[in-house]
């Protein structure tokens, strides 16, 4: 008797796959005691299925059981670097002097920000990111630039911890990204002002370069869906360029397209489809980009007030700003819908009035 081996079987038409002379597995024919599952695929509903038979609609997984399809509730993985509380890091209050300040949200229930701990330096216009479990807060000024990162146990709070130091002093870092395991911080109005760092956020330690991004900016907005790593906007020109990486792979950003307009002191923030931008420009407006498909940003809306400076964050339903400055510093809160264009509504307050501080999310 013939011996084989195999490693996966697969039919390639609709229907079950055929053994018109049994099917012998150590000596024994399975056919009849074991069911080959038939899979079928097109928008009409199969005729004359076996029980326990799959057919894909283009939309929806239905399993045929007890007479009818029924219709497979799937429920799509966890987005592993954005969470149901949000965490407002820094900023610089009406006085004009660095706060060391961490407030937090709940994303999911709209209302006022409560008090977190604090960060182990005031500082303002830095960046943060995470990877659900941690938050990381890097660079910023005091008044005097700093290279310092912090971090946090977002379901805990308390003040930060020190995690390390980025490649550089930095002003007006870029906002930051993750993919859940590495995070990224773009960007810098100091030299070299094109450079990217990034951290393993679960690993204490000092940045390491990562490449750079295609102009020299500071003050980017940048997202992910946890593949792709994008940036923004910037200043000192307002700058209309949207770059992107693969965060899992060291190198150099690609051009993805452009915004509307020039933005500067852009933030950022994403589920695992759409990314979203706003920032100093015309003050109010947010932008969209659907982050697996490079191309320019579609206008989503705008903010209820004319701010600029915010943080934003998201628990990958809901992207909520918070705080800002133009025309007087803001401790303003407003979401809107990730999924769906339109214009923000109020949330609530943070605990005081501040501009440039730096967001993210976890549990």
């Amino acid at each position: 008797m013939s011996e084989f081996k195999v490693s996966s079987m697969e039919n390639t038409s609709n229907g079950s796959p055929s053994f018109s002379q049994g099917l012998n597995i150590a000596g024994a024919d399975i056919t009849a005691s074991h069911a080959i599952s038939e899979y079928y695929t097109g928008t009409s509903e199969p005729t004359s299925p076996k029980n326990g038979a799959f057919w894909w609609n283009g939309t929806d997984l239905h399993q045929y059981i007890n007479t009818r399809f029924r219709k497979l509730n799937v429920t799509a993985p966890p987005i592993p670097y954005v969470g149901s509380r949000g965490l407002f890091f820094g900023g610089l209050n009406t006085s004009y002097a660095a706060v060391n300040t961490i407030d937090y949200i709940t994303i999911s229930t709209p209302g006022n920000a409560t008090d977190f701990g604090d960060l182990t330096l005031a500082r303002y216009r830095g960046g943060a990111c995470s990877n659900k479990t941690r938050g990381v807060f890097a660079g910023g000024t005091t008044g005097n630039d700093t290279n310092n990162i912090d971090y946090v146990t977002i379901a805990s709070a308390g003040n930060a911890t020190d995690f390390g130091d980025l490649t550089k002093v930095t002003y007006q870092l870029g906002s930051g990204c993750s993919d859940g395991t590495k995070g990224l911080f773009a960007g810098s109005a100091r030299s070299p002002k094109a450079a990217i760092d990034y951290i393993t956020i679960a690993t204490t330690g000092n940045a390491q370069d990562f490449g750079d991004l295609t102009t020299e900016r500071s003050s980017t907005g940048s997202c992910s869906d946890g593949t792709y790593g994008v940036f923004a906007g910037g200043n000192p020109t307002s700058d209309v360029t949207i770059d992107y990486v693969t965060i899992a792979t060291l190198g150099n950003a690609i051009d993805f397209g452009n915004l509307t307009q020039g933005r500067d002191y852009v933030t950022g923030c994403s589920n695992r489809t759409r990314g979203l931008f706003s920032a100093l420009a015309n003050y109010y407006g947010i932008e969209y980009v659907t982050i697996a498909t490079p191309g320019n940003s579609t206008s989503f809306g705008n903010l209820g007030a004319t701010i600029s400076e915010s943080a934003s964050c998201s628990d990958g339903i809901k992207a909520v700003f918070g705080g800002g400055s133009f025309g007087g510093f803001k401790n303003i809160i407003e979401y809107v819908t990730i999924a769906t264009t339109g214009n923000s509504t109020d949330f609530g307050d943070l605990t005081a009035a501040r501009g440039g501080p730096a967001s993210c999310s976890g549990e």
